[in-house]
């Protein structure tokens, strides 16, 4: 059984203060469910961001909660204008900011020649 949005967020965001960083969540959805997209700022003026697995990834046993990357060291304005769009689609998502000189948001990522399902 996954644990609910707000739940999981909020897990993240300590685990980020936990570890030295800084996370923020300037947009919150629904509680239960709505989708989590993650924006990672490298503090060298370039962020990342990562969304949601496909449906296909979400079989496994863990029933953690699973990110792909959808963009890569990419202009603010061109990472937001993304969100802008999927939030039209999805109004119940929900956008957490993470700084990480690194990259590195403790996330779980499916890398891009993970079989599907």
């Amino acid at each position: 059984m996954r644990v609910t949005t707000d739940f999981f967020v909020s897990a993240l965001v300590r685990r980020v203060f936990s570890k030295g960083g800084f996370a923020a969540v300037p947009r919150k959805g629904a509680a239960e469910a709505g989708a989590v997209f993650v924006v990672v700022d490298r503090l060298n003026g370039t962020y990342d961001l990562y969304g949601p697995a496909p449906q296909a990834f979400f079989d496994g046993p863990s029933g953690d909660r699973l990110f792909e990357i959808l963009m890569e060291t990419q202009e603010r304005s061109d990472v937001f204008g993304r969100l802008e769009r999927e939030q039209r689609m999805d109004p119940d998502l929900w956008i957490v900011e993470i700084e990480a000189a690194s990259g590195d948001a403790g996330l779980s990522v499916i890398s891009p020649d993970t079989p599907d399902a």
